[in-house]
C-alpha cells in the first residue's frame, strides 16, 4: 500500500491538523467520545475527522466507529467537506455528511472557529443482525454539538425566548427572566446570532453496505432490491428482491427492466471507442499477470505481445470488447452479446438517475479487471483486491491511475460515467402487472414476469441479443 500512499492514491486529500489550537480541540471531542486521547502533535483527518495515525496510535482502527453503535464525527473545520470517508460502513454516508457541512457551512464556520463540533450519524436501527435489518435503514440524522454544547445551549435560550414572547405574563414571570439572564452568559444574544443547524436528516433509497459480505440497496426503482456479494447471505426480505451478485442473468434482467443501465458504446458523449480499448488493456494486464507473462511497461504495443503468447488462454472478454470496438469504428452488424458473455458487464454503465452512483458500484464488482472503474466507485474493494496482485500489477494500475486519474479527477468520471445523476426519483410505473412496463436501456422488457422463485417466461431482450 506504500505505493498507494506516496502517489496520492489512498489517504489522499486528508486535512493536516498541526496547529496546538487543533490539536486540543480534537483532543476535547477525542476524550468526550471516546474517554481517549492522544499524544500526537500532528495528524490527518478524513471528512468524519477520523485520523489514521491517532487510530494506529490508539491500537484501534475503529475508534470513531464502535462495533452495535453509530458512527461518530469530530469536525474542525468545514474544509474537511472536501475529504475522503475512510472506510465507511455505508457508501451513502459521505454524499451525506458533505451535504451536512455544505448546507450548515455559515453555522458550522461560527462553530468551528471557537470548539470542534462533534456528534454521530444515526440510522435509526440499533442492531444489524440479519440482512433483513438493513430494509430498515432508511434515512441517516446528524446529531451535531460542540463539546461546549453551543448548540444545545443556544436551543435552551432560544426556547426560554419564545415562552417569553408567548406565555401569558411571560413579561412578568421573574423566574423565567432570571433564567433568560443566567442562561444568556453561555450563549450570548442568540437573537442576534442565531446557532441552529438546518437540515440534519437525509433519505438513503440507494445505498451499499459492508455488512454481510457487501449489499447492494436499490429502493428508488419501480422493482426495489437488494442484491447479495456473498451468496450464503441471500436473505429474502418482503418487498424487496433478492439476488446474489453471481446470478449474472438475474443482475442483467433486473438493471434492464428497470431501466438502470446503457451500453457504452451508444451512450451520449462518450468516447466509446476509447473506453474499450483500454478496457481491453485492463483485461490483458489481468490475464498477463494471472499467467506470470511479461506485460513489459504495460504500454498496448506490449500487452499486444503478451495477448499473442496467449493464444487459446486469450480471456473470454476480449472476443465480446473487440466486437464492439469494431462495431464503434467500422459499423457493421451489432455485435451480439448477452449476460451470459464475459463481457456483458463490462460493457454498460449505469443510466443518469438516484440510484447511479450505486448500480456502477455494482458493475464495477462485476466487472473487477477494469482496474480504474473499480478504483473510481469501489474503493474498498479495490484495496482488498490490490493486496492480493503481483508487484508488476501493482506498478502498472498505480502509474495508471496517478497518470490519467489524479491529474483529472472530475473530467475523467464524466468522460466514463457521464454527467452528474438527476437525483429526482422515476416515475413509479409498474414493471411487472399493470400498465406499461419499464422502458430499460434497450427497450420494453415486458416480456419478463417474476415469481417468487426468480424468472420466468422468455427472457427479456438484451442490449445484443437474448439474455440467456
Amino acid at each position: 500500500m506504500k505505493r498507494l500512499i506516496e502517489k496520492g492514491l489512498m489517504f489522499g486529500n486528508l486535512v493536516l491538523v498541526d496547529s496546538p489550537a487543533w490539536v486540543a480541540r480534537y483532543n476535547r471531542a477525542l476524550e468526550k467520545l471516546t474517554g481517549k486521547t492522544t499524544d500526537l502533535t500532528e495528524f490527518h483527518i478524513d471528512l468524519a475527522g477520523h485520523s489514521p495515525e491517532v487510530g494506529d496510535a490508539l491500537g484501534d482502527l475503529d475508534y470513531l466507529s464502535p462495533k452495535g453503535a453509530n458512527r461518530q464525527f469530530i469536525l474542525l473545520t468545514t474544509e474537511q467537506k472536501t475529504a475522503p470517508l475512510l472506510n465507511p460502513s455505508i457508501s451513502a454516508l459521505r454524499d451525506i455528511l458533505r451535504r451536512f457541512i455544505v448546507e450548515n457551512e455559515s453555522q458550522l464556520l461560527s462553530l468551528t472557529a471557537r470548539d470542534a463540533v462533534l456528534g454521530e450519524i444515526e440510522d435509526h436501527v440499533w442492531e444489524l443482525a440479519t440482512p433483513a435489518d438493513l430494509a430498515a435503514v432508511t434515512q441517516i440524522k446528524i446529531i451535531a454539538d460542540t463539546t461546549g454544547r453551543h448548540i444545545a445551549e443556544a436551543d435552551r435560550m432560544a426556547a426560554l425566548i419564545e415562552r417569553f414572547r408567548t406565555e401569558p405574563g411571560g413579561w412578568y414571570d421573574d423566574v423565567l427572566i432570571a433564567q433568560m439572564i443566567t442562561q444568556a452568559k453561555s450563549t450570548g444574544d442568540v437573537t442576534r446570532n442565531p446557532v441552529h443547524l438546518g437540515r440534519v436528516e437525509f433519505p438513503i433509497p440507494d445505498f451499499h453496505a459492508e455488512a454481510f459480505g457487501g449489499v447492494y440497496m436499490i429502493r428508488s426503482v419501480p422493482e426495489p432490491a437488494m442484491i447479495f456479494s456473498d451468496k450464503t447471505q441471500l436473505t429474502n426480505v418482503p418487498g424487496l428482491l433478492s439476488i446474489a451478485i453471481e446470478d449474472r442473468n438475474l443482475v442483467a434482467g433486473w438493471l434492464a427492466r428497470n431501466g438502470l443501465a446503457e451500453p457504452i458504446a451508444t451512450a451520449h458523449g462518450t468516447d466509446a471507442a476509447a473506453i474499450l480499448r483500454q478496457k481491453i488493456d485492463f483485461v490483458l494486464v489481468d490475464a498477463a499477470n494471472r499467467m506470470g507473462l511479461d506485460q513489459g511497461d504495460g504500454s498496448r504495443s506490449d500487452l499486444r505481445r503478451a495477448a499473442a503468447r496467449m493464444g487459446e488462454r486469450l480471456p473470454p472478454e476480449i472476443a465480446g470488447l473487440a466486437a464492439l470496438l469494431r462495431w464503434v469504428e467500422t459499423g457493421g452488424d451489432w455485435p451480439v452479446i448477452d449476460s451470459s458473455n464475459p463481457a456483458y458487464f463490462h460493457a454498460i454503465r449505469a443510466t443518469a438517475g438516484p440510484a447511479r452512483d450505486v448500480i456502477n458500484m455494482l458493475l464495477a464488482e462485476m466487472a473487477p479487471q477494469d482496474v480504474r472503474n473499480l478504483y473510481i466507485l469501489n474503493k474498498p474493494l479495490f484495496y482488498r483486491l490490490y493486496a492480493t496482485w503481483p508487484e508488476p500489477k501493482k506498478e502498472y494500475v498505480a502509474n495508471l491511475l496517478s497518470r490519467e486519474y489524479q491529474m483529472d479527477k472530475q473530467g475523467t468520471r464524466a468522460a466514463l460515467f457521464g454527467g452528474e445523476p438527476d437525483m429526482r426519483p422515476p416515475d413509479p410505473s409498474p414493471s411487472t402487472s399493470g400498465g406499461n412496463a419499464v422502458t430499460g436501456p434497450w427497450g420494453s422488457a415486458s416480456s419478463m414476469r417474476l415469481n417468487e422463485a426468480g424468472l420466468e417466461g422468455p427472457a427479456p431482450a438484451g442490449p445484443w441479443g437474448r439474455a440467456g
